[in-house]
């Protein structure tokens, strides 16, 4: 179905990003596997030519645009290139509501120029070893002392984490008030007793650095409070939905992406005789992921819009996770049984993306915490 979501403009900058991909990525990514980390001058490189930075103000070298078709386009470049080690759609999506709309002044005119510019990489702490979805149960504390917070704790699974010189960290700073209780502390590289663990051995996205992270009496500057103080679940509970969103979009275009390779593939390679793609059980299930993917397609697309008029919901969010994410995993399955056994050879792109997709159904909320949000919002 043809999307009606962009403008010219957005054409011309998807080219702009595809030829960054092509020039400065493709040829490196399977280097950046091997390593388990992408150079940080590959950061500064998407800073100059404008991959950075949507959303902040051009007087801290930002775009200064509200929309988020820039980041869809972003994230589908990405995805189609299968540059999956590339943090740069949690900078843009997740770290830029945080950083652009609840720092003052005096915090915007300190990190958001190198937000922008790549120079500042970001990342956000949420996940501890004995607290995945459950917010609330998060252990990892700061105690105000005169003009500084202490924080003491650990955090695991955090994207960007050996690369990110600042890590927004979620901490209980108040026990006694529940859900009230928490706050949201910026912690910048270098900062004494701030350490990082494992660069972490995973499934897929082995290009993304994704680290364990410790504090051991940790002062951070009063001055690094992000929004308010006891307010840190609410902010994360505001900014969640389009952090959601942001993983649609990557699911929708990998789904996309790996159908459309799978699609060339059926067409020339044979077996007994013919294209594959010639038998009606190749064409009946290539047929069904493609409606699949169309109709993803159109709801995120939806989504995308309602985003950008502040309508879109926590409900529309996880609707939007749970259903593309299920999708993105069943339609690389699926693809990958019709490759045969190329399927399952590492040089071939479709393992990879198998690999890579996997994660989608759990990291930003699991499919389950995505349907209860959803049920809940059923007034069950």
């Amino acid at each position: 179905m043809k999307r009606e979501l962009f403008e010219a403009e957005h054409d011309l900058f998807r080219a702009s990003v595809a030829e960054f991909l092509r020039r400065e990525v493709v040829p490196h990514h399977a280097r950046w596997e091997e390593d388990g980390i992408v150079p940080r001058e590959v950061w500064t490189a998407a800073g100059r030519v404008g991959l950075l930075g949507h959303g902040v103000p051009e007087e801290y070298g930002g775009t200064g645009l509200h929309d988020f078709r820039h980041n869809a386009i972003v994230n589908e470049e990405i995805c189609r290139a299968h540059a999956s080690g590339l943090g740069i759609t949690l900078q843009n999506d997740v770290m830029a509501p945080y950083l652009v709309g609840l720092t003052t002044e005096e915090q915007k005119a300190r990190w958001l120029p190198g937000f922008a510019s790549g120079e500042l990489i970001t990342a956000i702490a949420m996940t501890e070893p004995g607290t995945g979805s459950d917010l609330q149960g998060i252990r990892t504390s700061a105690v105000r002392d005169g003009d500084t917070w202490v924080v003491n704790g650990a955090k695991t699974f955090i994207t960007n984490g050996i690369n990110a010189d600042l890590v927004v960290v979620v901490c209980r700073t108040d026990p006694e008030a529940g859900a009230r209780g928490f706050s949201l502390l910026a912690v910048e590289r270098g900062t004494a007793g701030f350490e990082r663990g494992r660069n972490l051995d995973k499934v897929g996205m082995r290009a993304q650095d994704t680290a364990e992270l410790s504090f051991r009496d940790v002062r951070v500057p009063a001055a690094n409070l992000i929004g308010q103080e006891g307010q840190g679940l609410i902010h994360l509970l505001q900014n969640l939905p389009q952090e959601r969103l942001s993983i649609a979009t990557c699911a929708v275009a990998s789904a996309e992406a790996m159908l459309e390779h799978t699609i060339a593939y059926c067409k020339e390679r044979t077996a007994f005789g013919r294209p594959i793609g010639k038998f009606q059980n190749t064409r009946f299930v290539l047929a069904e992921l493609a409606t699949e993917v169309d109709i993803a397609r159109t709801y995120v697309d939806r989504g995308i819009q309602l985003l950008n008029r502040g309508e879109l919901t926590a409900e529309d969010a996880a609707k939007a996770k749970w259903w593309t994410t299920e999708l993105c995993n069943r339609v690389m399955d699926r693809c990958l049984q019709l490759h045969g056994g190329y399927g399952y050879m590492m040089e071939y792109p479709v393992a990879r993306a198998w690999q890579d997709s996997r994660v989608q159904t759990i990291y930003g909320g699991t499919t389950e915490i995505m349907k209860e949000i959803v049920g809940r919002g059923l007034g069950l």
